[in-house]
C-alpha cells in the first residue's frame, strides 16, 4: 500500500508527530521557564577577567644579573715557629730557673696575704704588777728589775718608795740610770734627770712621771701604771704617788 503525502517523511526531517487518537480538545503549551541568575562570585570572576584581558600587557622583567662567583682563596699552611726538639743542658737550666722563680712568687704572695690575714699582736704588759715586799728594796737605791719587763723604776728613800717612768719627756726615749753620776740619762738627744725624776739638762721640757703605788692584800709593793702624776702640776704631793714605809 502506497504512502499517503501526509503520511511521507521528508527527506533528512523528522518524522511528524503521531496523531492523537484521544478526543477533545488539545491542551495548551506550556511557557519556557525563566534562566537563573548567576550567583555574584561568578559574575565577580567574569568582570575580572574582562578587565584583564583589556589591560595591556606588562612589559617583561629583566632577569636580575647573576651574582659573580665567590673566589674561595686556600688557607695558607700554618707553620710552627718553634718546632717541638730536645731540650740541652742550657735548656733545663732556663726552665728551672723560670719554675724557680714562679714558686718563689707564688710563696712571696702568700706570705703577705697571710700577714694581712693575721696581723702581728702587741702583747703589752698588765698596767698593774706586783714588785715584792718593801723590805726588798734598799734605801737610797734605784731597783732596774721591772725596767724591761714593765717599763717602771723603783726608787726608795728615806721616806718611803715611788714608782718613776722610763720614757723620756723628749721624745720618748728609754734613759738610762748612771749609778756613779746619780742621774737618769737619755741617750738620745742628752736629757739629764735626778733620781726624783726632776729634769735638769738637755730638751727635756719636764719631769719623769710617777705611777700610782701602794701595798697589794699580800703585803707586796703593787704598782698601777695606768694612773700617773706629772711634778710640774704639782701632782707628787698625791699621796698616791708615794708609798711611806
Amino acid at each position: 500500500m502506497a504512502d499517503t503525502p501526509e503520511q511521507a517523511s521528508p527527506p533528512g526531517g523528522t518524522p511528524p508527530p503521531a496523531p492523537s487518537t484521544a478526543s477533545g480538545p488539545a491542551a495548551p503549551a506550556t511557557a519556557p521557564k525563566p534562566a537563573a541568575p548567576a550567583p555574584p562570585a561568578l559574575v565577580v570572576a567574569q568582570k575580572l577577567a574582562a578587565l584583564a584581558a583589556a589591560a595591556p600587557a606588562a612589559a617583561p622583567v629583566p632577569a636580575a644579573a647573576a651574582a659573580p662567583a665567590v673566589v674561595v682563596k686556600p688557607r695558607p699552611k700554618v707553620q710552627l715557629v718553634w718546632e717541638p726538639k730536645d731540650l740541652n743542658r742550657r735548656d733545663w737550666l732556663l726552665v728551672f730557673a723560670w719554675l724557680t722563680f714562679a714558686v718563689a712568687s707564688v710563696i712571696g704572695t702568700l706570705f703577705y696575704v697571710l700577714r694581712f690575714l693575721f696581723p702581728n699582736v702587741t702583747y703589752e704588759p698588765p698596767l698593774q704588777f706586783k714588785a715584792g715586799l718593801p723590805t726588798e728594796f734598799a734605801p737610797g737605791r734605784v731597783d732596774e728589775r721591772f725596767k724591761e719587763s714593765n717599763g717602771t723604776w723603783l726608787v726608795r728613800n728615806e721616806l718611803g718608795i715611788y714608782a718613776l717612768s722610763t720614757t723620756c719627756t723628749h721624745l720618748g726615749c728609754t734613759p738610762n740610770w748612771l749609778e756613779n753620776e746619780q742621774k737618769f740619762k737619755c741617750p738620745c738627744h742628752g736629757s739629764g734627770f735626778r733620781k726624783t725624776g726632776v729634769n735638769f739638762e738637755g730638751p727635756a721640757p719636764r719631769p719623769l712621771e710617777r705611777y700610782h703605788i701602794g701595798l697589794a692584800d699580800d703585803g707586796q709593793v703593787l704598782v698601777d701604771k695606768s694612773v700617773k702624776f706629772q711634778g710640774e702640776k704639782g701632782e707628787w704631793a698625791n699621796p698616791e704617788s708615794f708609798l711611806y714605809v
